[in-house]
């Protein structure tokens, strides 16, 4: 006989981890290009220093809903110059189902934000071109090394036990 469900799904408690995004979105997003026109005149001979930091936050919005939010700044100079700067913070919320409550945070920080880095480079790469440069196309980011970074930097900053706090 054919199983009742007809399509093999069973219950959500039987199946395995599942990571859903819901929404997708800019919640805050800037670009100057604070020289121009006389920055875009003038060819550099040398390519320009660019420096990126990389951010990663998140807030539960729901029993089983979270919003991590990608925020990355980043700035180009020459000859001690601001070419152009960028400030972008892209958004989801994802629905996780199946994870032990010990892994969510680190699929929270690592695999939400590894979802939503495409999209954030790409509208950082179109930002900069229609700012008159050639378009920056980040490259790609170790995420779980960052958590891990993060991680003993917190562990670091906590005092040893037994140590009384000053």
């Amino acid at each position: 006989m054919a199983n009742e469900n007809g399509n093999g799904a069973g219950d959500a408690n039987q199946q395995g981890p599942s990571l859903n995004t819901l929404v997708q979105y800019i919640k805050d997003f800037s670009f100057e290009n604070p020289n121009a026109p006389r920055s875009l005149t003038g060819q550099q001979q040398q390519g320009p220093q660019i420096g990126l930091q990389v951010n990663v936050t998140a807030n539960a919005v729901g029993e089983t809903e979270f919003e991590a939010i990608l925020t990355l700044e980043g700035k180009a100079t020459a000859n001690n110059e601001t070419l152009f700067a960028f400030e972008l913070s892209y958004a989801g919320v994802f629905r996780i189902l199946g994870v032990p409550q010990e892994q969510l945070h680190a699929v929270v920080m690592i695999d939400c934000p590894r979802l939503l880095f495409p999209f954030a480079r790409q509208i950082v790469a179109d930002a900069v071109r229609n700012g008159g440069f050639p378009p920056l196309y980040i490259d790609p980011i170790d995420f779980a090394a960052l958590y891990r970074q993060r991680l003993e930097e917190l562990q670091s900053q906590q005092p040893a036990a037994g140590t009384p706090a000053s």
